[in-house]
């Protein structure tokens, strides 16, 4: 079993939790034709506003890969980089737990060993559609 951080905004997240579909790029395909049905992905949400309407980093919840990776193109996340970028690289996906509030990133990262840059983590984050990391990680966000 593999765990995965995978990385979206708050929009894209309400279609993750209410179609149980979760998508990337053409640019990230190769790490989640890699998912594979029990692993586990933890929804981390993008930094979003700004100044006194920020929101922090945050997870959202923990859901399990029931699927084998699929390619559909059809318009079901709202918010892309491109009218012609649908995230069509797709897993189906089942809800194990969801964060309400969203559970804060930053007090997490002393914890977490795929950040091995503590000061300069978005680093280890931003870029990417999905990254994996250590069983031991996916228990420290469980456990916060």
């Amino acid at each position: 079993m593999t765990n995965w951080l995978c990385i979206l905004n708050r929009e894209n997240f309400e279609t993750v939790k209410n179609k149980l579909v979760w998508g990337v790029s053409e640019r990230h395909k190769k790490n989640l034709l890699k998912a594979k049905p029990k692993d586990l992905c933890a929804f981390y949400l993008i930094t979003a506003g700004f100044e006194d309407r920020k929101k922090d980093s945050g997870i959202g919840g923990i859901f399990e890969v029931v699927s084998q990776p699929y390619l559909d193109r059809s318009e079901i996340f709202p918010s892309t980089r491109s009218s012609e970028d649908v995230y069509p690289y797709r897993i189906h996906i089942k809800h194990l737990k969801t964060f309400q509030p969203e559970l804060p990133f930053k007090p997490l990262i002393p914890e977490l060993k795929f950040i091995t840059n503590k000061e300069h983590y978005s680093g280890h984050i931003m870029g990417r559609g999905m990254r994996e990391m250590p069983e031991s990680d996916m228990k420290s966000i469980l456990k916060a």
